[in-house]
């Protein structure tokens, strides 16, 4: 077994790769790409693709992130359990994901920058059928080791506070917290921002 995957009650984290693109590609597929055929792409971009329709905007989106998981500009880790891909979380160094930057809520909060990387994690997601079975929190632990193993420092995250917000695709709150990250404030009406160092 790689020493990348990590078995728990049965389920195992695998990082994203060439090797495991087929299985996050068979999990969004499930689901159009997972909100309105994102691919997890949304915070990749500095901002929105302009192609003529919808259906053209995701079959990009999907593309691009594959070409970009080969490139080693991608990053996240599968869930999986008796063989099958159940979850997902997404997390990448700032300058992977530089929306959040360019956003009027970011830079309200004021923070100092940070010394060395500044980690983020942006999605989490659940196939439906394992929800509220601790699969996000399995995906997020798998996601702090990855990090780790890449050298650690501050990680960001950014979990809803409430159901409009869709804390399936974000995580929350609870979550977090029981990860060890702190709170670090609002951010907007729906999120929290908060925070944790890997040493």
């Amino acid at each position: 077994m790689s020493p990348s995957s990590v078995p728990t009650h049965g389920r195992t984290a695998r990082p994203l790769s060439e090797k495991t693109w087929k299985d996050f590609e068979g999990l969004f597929a499930r689901y159009h790409g997972v909100q309105a055929g994102c691919w997890c792409m949304f915070y990749h971009r500095e901002g929105p693709l302009h192609d003529p329709s919808e259906e053209e905007r995701s079959e990009r989106k999907g593309t691009d992130h594959h070409a970009w998981v080969r490139e080693g500009r991608a990053h996240g880790v599968l869930v999986y359990e008796g063989g099958e891909v159940v979850g997902w979380c997404q997390f990448g160094p700032k300058q992977e994901l530089p929306r959040l930057e360019r956003g009027r809520t970011y830079r309200a909060l004021g923070l100092p920058p940070p010394r060395g990387l500044l980690w983020r994690i942006t999605c989490v997601f659940v196939d439906r059928p394992h929800r509220r079975q601790g699969v996000a929190e399995f995906a997020l632990r798998g996601a702090l080791r990855e990090i780790r193993k890449m050298g650690g420092g501050p990680v960001e995250a950014f979990p809803a506070t409430h159901g409009k917000a869709v804390a399936t695709w974000f995580g929350t709150v609870g979550m977090f917290e029981a990860g060890g990250f702190h709170d670090v404030g609002p951010f907007g009406k729906s999120h929290r921002l908060m925070r944790r160092t890997l040493r």
